[in-house]
């Protein structure tokens, strides 16, 4: 049982990878509950802000304390953590070697992703509001933005990598915190990529199926495509 912070860091690091929220779609999920159906038993709780016993506090802290951990929209265009150790083989099933740039020409991607895209690398790492802000998307781009956003992290070509609150003209934060957002090349060290780049897609299908069934053996088979190539 998962009962702190360093228990979900010391079995996340076992398992490679979590679906995140409460649900596992079937696959895998460390937390197996969300706030509406938390084991009397489990000091585990949602949503209280304390950083020991909360996962949606996780979010962050992963962020924030560890370099071997990430967390973004990336199993089925919602929350998940993947470890370093296993991000080399999602991005060889998802990326496959290719840039972005391949990708949008293949027409993968949206006009919409391509401007938030260039946007981060050129900019660097950038809370959602400035994202939409230099991308210069307007109200009636919302829906769109907010699909390139997750395109883009299914992709893995960007990531969350923290969060950050508006500041007033006198340089101070206000507000609620705003999600930070940086291309994956940002995120990860150099390692990360050239051990995907010897990695086939189907060496990593292989691999990440081959864990899911240790993780739990009744994995749904017909999920596990859309989990391993988003």
């Amino acid at each position: 049982m998962i009962c702190n912070w360093n228990d979900f860091c010391d079995e996340l690091l076992k398992a490679g990878f979590s679906v995140f929220g409460g649900n596992d779609e079937g696959v895998f999920g460390l937390i197996g509950f969300d706030w509406q159906n938390e084991p009397p038993a489990s000091p585990i709780r949602w949503h209280t802000g304390d950083p020991e016993t909360d996962p949606w506090a996780w979010r962050m802290r992963v962020l924030e304390e560890r370099s071997d951990m990430s967390y973004g929209k990336v199993f089925f265009r919602k929350g998940g953590f993947i470890t370093g150790e296993w991000y080399p083989r999602f991005l060889a099933a998802r990326r496959g070697g290719n840039m972005f740039a391949d990708a949008y020409k293949d027409g993968k991607y949206s006009h919409y992703a391509k401007v938030v895209y260039d946007t981060l690398s050129e900019s660097g790492a950038l809370p959602f509001h400035e994202i939409k802000t230099l991308c210069g998307f307007g109200r009636n781009d919302q829906a769109n933005f907010e699909k390139a956003l997750v395109d883009l992290q299914m992709g893995l070509f960007i990531t969350i990598c923290g969060q950050a609150r508006k500041l007033n003209k006198y340089g101070e934060e206000y507000g609620w915190s705003s999600t930070v957002l940086c291309v994956t090349e940002q995120f990860w060290p150099r390692e990360v990529f050239d051990k995907a780049a010897k990695i086939s897609a189907k060496e990593a299908e292989t691999a990440i199926t081959k864990q899911v069934f240790q993780l739990n053996p009744q994995a749904n088979h017909n999920k596990l495509r859309k989990f391993i190539y988003g």
